[in-house]
């Protein structure tokens, strides 16, 4: 037998197992040899998903698709945008404008143009000792309403998720009751509860021991009339903060609260562990929106006061009205409410930064 015929012991079998013939080309796959680390493609060598494959000359790689902004979101909230500068926008650029200005009687009746002042009237209310008087006034007013509202706003929301279902259904009926009652009537029954003459308070105090509250006026102390206007403004704001934070109590998966109680967490802890984590989103929005609201307090005080209230009960939306349409000063008017705008923007950036920091966290 020839040497040809026959079979070469020394030749390798091949990766699937057969000897290779003799003079037959060996086929190399890379496709189907894994790469050893450290190991590199040659530029001749293709993987099986064609990624490396050659591209045209003219191809210049895939291009990164642009999505396309949806209209629609913006055109839903484009009547309320409409709306608010409609509303508000004209006016405010009116009181802006008309603190750069110096109006009197004779420009508003005759409808002439008033000079222009520049600052003046800014250098004017910020250089009185008054002004600063109001706005630490407000400051504080603002301050205590919120803090008194907020606190008992979540006693009342975390007693409403342990009472039974009847008695939740009573506590929402009064809320909301009280919620409906317009700041007029509220005021009157206040003003009845606190009258010299036939208030309800003072013939409740003096039936207690060595007191003696017979013919007594709240008002004449701005201290004590302050804390029934105080009343007034969280009686009001109440129920909505309670609503709110009973609605964001709900959410709290029970299986959270049972867990805790399993390791051992009661009382304060778990409302500052468990619940407030939780709820502190709404808890914040809620405390913003009281401020606002309470730092432009007028009704209550204008309604308490009737119409004629004193100097020691200014705040600064009390202020700014007194100035414009008692004194017939209007652009110092206007310069106050532009501050007190101003102010409330600040107050207004310190909320979206918790929100936009809360919203980092989650």
């Amino acid at each position: 037998m020839s040497a040809d015929a026959t079979p070469s012991a020394a030749q390798p079998p091949t990766d699937d197992g057969t000897r290779r013939r003799s003079g037959a080309p060996v086929r190399s796959n890379s496709a189907d040899r894994p790469n050893l680390p450290g190991q590199q493609r040659r530029p001749g060598d293709h993987s099986a998903n064609g990624s490396d494959r050659p591209r045209p000359a003219g191809d210049k790689g895939a291009r990164p698709t642009r999505r396309r902004t949806p209209l629609l979101p913006y055109l839903l909230i484009a009547p309320a945008l409409l709306s608010l500068v409609v509303v508000l926008g004209y006016p405010l650029v009116d009181m802006l404008l008309l603190s750069f200005q110096d109006m009197t009687r004779k420009e508003l009746f005759s409808g002439a143009t008033p000079p222009w002042v520049g600052l003046e009237q800014f250098q004017a209310i910020l250089s009185d000792e008054f002004f600063w008087v109001v706005v630490a006034r407000t400051a504080a007013f603002t301050v205590v309403c919120t803090t008194l509202t907020m606190a008992i706003s979540l006693a009342i929301a975390l007693l409403m998720r342990r009472v039974s279902t009847w008695v939740r259904l009573v506590m929402a009926s009064v809320l909301v009751a009280v919620w409906a009652m317009p700041v007029m009537v509220a005021a009157a029954v206040f003003r009845w509860l606190f009258d010299a003459d036939y208030g309800v308070a003072n013939w409740v105090l003096s039936q207690l021991p060595m007191m003696d509250f017979s013919k007594h006026n709240w008002f004449t102390d701005p201290w004590q009339g302050f804390a029934v206007i105080a009343g007034v403004v969280i009686w009001g704001a109440l129920p909505f903060a309670t609503i709110t934070l009973h609605a964001a109590l709900m959410q709290i998966p029970q299986e959270l609260e049972e867990a805790a109680v399993i390791d051992g967490v009661q009382g304060s802890q778990m409302l500052r562990h468990i619940t407030f984590p939780v709820i502190k989103p709404s808890f914040v929005m809620v405390t913003t929106l009281m401020s606002i609201w309470n730092f432009g307090v007028f009704n209550q005080i204008w309604l308490m006061r009737g119409g004629q209230p004193e100097r020691e009960y200014y705040l600064l939306g009390i202020y700014s009205f007194i100035e414009s349409f008692a004194v017939n000063r209007y652009s110092a008017g206007a310069a106050i409410a532009v501050v007190t705008v101003l102010l409330l923007l600040a107050g207004s950036v310190v909320y979206l930064r918790q929100m936009l920091r809360m919203g980092e966290v989650e």
